[in-house]
C-alpha cells in the first residue's frame, strides 16, 4: 500500500511539481492550498504531512500546532523559503518533524519522508476489552467482528479508549471529533454517541459508553 501525503502549498506549480515528483517516488499525495484545507483533509489517514510555512491563510507552524492539537501524530515536513536557524527552532517547537528549504531536490524530500515515517513507526492500537482500533487502517472490531465506522465515529472511540477508562470532556471528544473552528452542537455529539453504542451492540460487544451528564464520558 502507498504511503499517503498530505501536501500543504499554496503556490500551484510548485505544489504540482511535488505531487508529480511523489508519485513517481512511489507515494500517494493528496494535495492542499492552505491551512483550511490541511486541517479539512487531515481528518482522513495520513502518513505525513508536507507543509508550506507561508500559507495564505495562516502560518504553516500555527497549522502544525492544530493538527498536533488535534491529535494528529504523523511526521510533518515543514517547506520554507528561510534558512534561518530560528525559523527551523520554531518549525520544531511547533510540532514538525522536519525542515526543508526551497530550493530543494524532490529525491531528498521523498527521502525524508521516509526516513521520517520509518522513525515513527506503526501508530499505537488503541484497545480495550474486546475493543481493538487500527489507526494505521481506519478499522475497528469489538468482539472479534468488524465494526463500520465513519471517520467522525473512529476519532470518537479512539478518544475514548485513548482514555483507559477515564472520563472524557465534552469539549475534549469535540476537539477529537471534528477539525478546529467547526460548529457542532452537544445534540450531534450526543448522536454520534448513540450510534456509537448502537453498532457495538450490534455486534455483541460487553463494552459500552457511559455519560456522567454535564461532564463528560467513559468507555466502559
Amino acid at each position: 500500500m502507498n504511503r499517503r501525503i498530505l501536501v500543504v502549498e499554496d503556490d500551484h506549480p510548485l505544489r504540482n511539481v511535488i505531487l508529480r515528483g511523489l508519485r513517481e517516488e512511489g507515494f500517494e499525495p493528496v494535495p492542499a492550498p492552505d491551512g483550511a484545507a490541511a486541517m479539512r483533509l487531515a481528518r482522513d489517514r495520513f502518513d505525513a504531512v508536507v507543509l508550506d510555512v507561508g500559507l495564505p491563510d495562516a502560518d504553516g507552524r500555527d497549522v502544525c500546532q492544530a493538527l498536533r492539537a488535534a491529535g494528529f501524530s504523523a511526521p510533518v515536513i515543514f517547506l520554507t523559503a528561510h534558512h534561518h536557524l530560528t525559523d527551523r527552532l520554531s518549525g520544531f517547537s511547533a510540532g514538525g518533524d522536519d525542515y526543508l528549504a526551497k530550493p530543494f531536490h524532490l529525491t531528498e524530500l521523498a527521502a525524508r519522508l521516509r526516513a521520517s515515517i520509518r522513525r515513527a513507526g506503526p501508530p499505537p492500537t488503541p484497545a480495550q476489552g474486546d475493543i481493538v482500533l487500527d489507526p494505521a487502517r481506519f478499522t475497528c472490531t469489538a468482539a472479534g467482528r468488524p465494526v463500520d465506522l465513519t471517520p467522525t465515529e473512529f476519532r470518537l472511540l479512539a478518544a475514548l479508549l485513548s482514555a483507559a477508562g477515564a472520563l472524557v470532556s465534552r469539549r475534549e471528544l469535540l476537539r477529537a471529533g471534528w477539525p478546529e473552528g467547526a460548529q457542532v452542537s452537544d445534540n450531534t455529539l450526543d448522536q454520534y454517541l448513540s450510534r456509537l453504542r448502537r453498532k457495538l451492540r450490534a455486534v455483541g460487544s460487553e463494552r459500552t459508553i457511559t455519560t456522567s451528564r454535564g461532564i463528560g464520558h467513559r468507555f466502559t
